[in-house]
This record gives C-alpha cells, structure tokens and sequence, in this order.
C-alpha cells in the first residue's frame, strides 16, 4: 500500500512537465508570431540590409529514381529538396529550442528562396496525407525547409553506342527570381546528394554522383545554379538475353545449309528464308523501342550485319545452286547427240534439256570427284564452296564479334 503514493508522485510529475512542455512550446508559437507580424518582410532576403548576397545551403535526397526512357529522353525521380540559410530577424531569447512546423500557412509568412528546377519537363507537390513540408527553426535563426517532390528530368542521351552505352543525368536546381548579387546557391559541404538505401535502376547502374555548380546568364542578369551530375552505365544483361543471343543463334541455324545437299532445294530455300524473315523481325521488335535518330546506333551495327550473314548464306546456296545446274555448252552439245533413251524412253519424247542434266548428274560419283563429261563442268566448284562456306562464315563472324565487342565496350 506503501507505493501507491508514489506512483501517484510520478503521475503528477509527468503530467505536470507535459503541461509546462505544451505551454512552452505555445509560448514559443505566440513569440514566432509576434515576429512575424512585427516589422518581417517576407518579400525582403535576410541579408538585405547588408547589402550582401544571402547563401542558401542545398541537398537533394532522393527516394526513387525511375527507369530512362530513350524514346522521351526523360526520367522521373521522387525526392526531397532540402534547404538551409540563416534569418537573424527570427531570432528570439524566448525562443529556447527546436521548432519543427508542419504549415503552408508559414511558408507564405517567412522569406525562402524561390528556386526551380531548370531542366525538370513536369513537377509535382506531394499532398498526401498532409502537405510534404517542413519548417525547422532553430534558436538561432537557422531555418531548415524541406519539401517533397515529384520531377520528370529532361536527359539528352547519346545512343551511338546502345545498348553498351554510358550515359549522364542531371539535375538543375536554379534561382528563380534573385540574382547572383542577391542569392547566392551552394551544396551542402558533405554528402549534398543521397540515394535512397537500397535504391535500384532497372536498366542503369549508377557509377558515381558529382555535384557543382554553375550559372544560369539571361539578358536580364545572372543567377545562381547548381546541377547534380549521374554518370550512369547500362546494364547489358537484358540485351544479351533478348537481343545479341537470339541474333548469334538465328545467323547459327543459317549456315546449317551449307551442309546439306546441294540438290536439296526446297530445304535450304526454306531455311535460308526462315532466317531472314526471323533475324528481321527481331531487328523491328528492337528498333520499335528506340527513337528515330539520324545517327548510326550500336545495336543497329549489330543486327545488319547479322542481316548480312544471313543474306548471304541464302545468296551463296542461290549461286551454288546456279554453278550445280549450269551445262558448259559442249557438255550440252554432246549430251543431245546420244542416240540411246534415257530412262528406257526415246530422246525425242524428252526435254533436251532435261536429258543433259540427268546425263551430267549420272556421271558425278559420290565422293564428289567427277569423270568423263563432269570434268568440264562446275559441279565440283559448287560443292567446294559449300565446303569453303562451313569454314569462312563462322570464321568472318567471329572476328566481327571480335572486332565489335572490343569497340563497343572499349
């Protein structure tokens, strides 16, 4: 029964140092207000009656960093714009401790710094739940500003070497209406640009983050500007997977013609076609995803060239065929004199023609050498080169693999 005196004690105790907190914290409020009301222009900068320029810490951290678009040239962002600078007309001996304010009715009260983001194409002010604002006043006159946003970046991309390509993302962040003399922008001195933890691109790895600062000049003056600079470098592994392996397989299936039959016409047309109708689909499905430059890309060097292979497989059955079916003329001549049918039938009851070639063609042995008439025509030359093209093809292509991949990622 003994402690129950006690814990009464401490009741009273905390109940009593929340109520002297909460009278504090209002008396504090009520002495903000008095300032503000008395002789604070908000449309005047701290340090303007110093003739001085009033300096205005930055620091942007960022909580999502969305996928860039080659087709937009734009990327979106979900970040905080903080921003610190010094009032002495908020300073206050009452004023004992932090005063952290969640009110955009004191945001229209106080003096801030109007900057915006010169190369941002759409913003957005977060609302939900509550306006995304914050006001830290320190007793000092230090004040903290910190709000949320929604911004789409403009991001000029080089794609000459997509999808191997390295790119770099900036961020403005500019005076709007003060000028140099008047406002003067600088990073925070250590870490002015944060990602989020555990923040990831789908298709950028982000290499390192600079922050300077720059200068916006117009006609009309000079105002202080500061850029944030992503040096960001494409992650291949989703074109690999979708775009250089079906390429290398596809070109692949094509020189599966070169050890077929040279008489097996209907097979090699079809393949040879197939191959190119499919290395050219794939070529539009990639080329559907990327804006129309007027220079020569990359992945564009990739896919003609394996357009290329694949033409030329299909050129080279059309040529081997043509040397396998070509009759030298004095072949032809002598092969029309034979008195003898062919096939049991009478000369006269088939094409001349037809008779030379099944004539020729009896005479090839299988080992691909020929006698009698066959040593003057060019069946031998085309299997030679079908022989020459399982060789030289795979050979050509891969030291344009050689050759590409050294530049590209060079």
């Amino acid at each position: 029964m003994s402690r129950l005196p006690s814990i009464k004690c401490l009741l009273t105790l905390t109940i009593l140092l929340r109520s002297f907190t909460k009278c504090a914290r209002l008396d504090h409020l009520q002495v903000l207000d008095s300032l503000l009301k008395k002789d604070y222009d908000r449309r005047a900068t701290p340090t303007n009656h110093l003739n001085n320029a009033t300096t205005v810490y930055c620091e942007l951290y960022i909580r999502s960093f969305g996928s860039i678009s080659p087709v937009t040239m734009d990327y979106e962002v979900d970040l905080y714009l903080r921003q610190k600078w010094s009032d002495e007309r908020l300073q206050h001996p009452d004023i004992t401790e932090v005063l952290d304010l969640n009110d955009p009715n004191l945001v229209k009260a106080i003096w801030k710094p109007e900057v915006y983001f010169p190369n941002a194409k759409h913003a957005e002010f977060q609302f939900v739940t509550v306006p995304n604002v914050l006001i830290r006043i320190n007793p000092d006159g230090e004040i903290l500003y910190m709000l949320r946003l929604k911004l789409t970046f403009s991001c000029m991309m080089d794609l000459s070497k997509f999808p191997l390509d390295n790119q770099i993302c900036t961020m403005e962040v500019a005076s709007f209406s003060k000028t140099i003399e008047e406002l003067r922008l600088e990073w925070k001195t250590n870490n002015p640009v944060i990602m989020g933890k555990g923040l990831r691109m789908p298709q950028f790895e982000i290499v390192e983050i600079a922050a300077s600062e720059c200068q916006e000049s117009f006609q009309i003056g000079n105002y202080s500007c500061l850029v944030a600079e992503f040096y960001l470098s494409r992650s291949v592994g989703f074109h690999l997977v979708q775009s250089y392996l079906p390429t290398i397989l596809i070109v692949v299936i094509s020189w599966v013609s070169f050890w077929m039959d040279v008489d097996s016409v209907p097979g090699r047309t079809t393949l040879g076609v197939t191959t190119l109708l499919a290395v050219s689909s794939q070529s539009a499905g990639i080329q559907s995803g990327l804006p129309q430059v007027s220079y020569v890309k990359a992945i564009d060097v990739w896919m003609g060239t394996c357009t290329a292979f694949v033409f030329c497989a299909l050129l080279e059955f059309t040529f081997v065929n043509y040397m396998w079916r070509k009759i030298v003329p004095e072949i032809l001549k002598r092969t029309l004199t034979i008195p003898d049918g062919v096939n049991g039938r009478a000369e006269s009851d088939q094409d001349p023609t037809a008779v030379a070639v099944t004539v020729v063609r009896k005479m090839v042995v299988t080992d691909g050498k020929t006698t009698g008439l066959c040593s003057n025509n060019n069946c031998l030359r085309a299997r030679k080169i079908d022989e020459y093209s399982r060789v030289m093809f795979p050979l050509t292509f891969f030291v344009f693999n050689l050759l590409y991949w050294t530049y590209y990622l060079a």
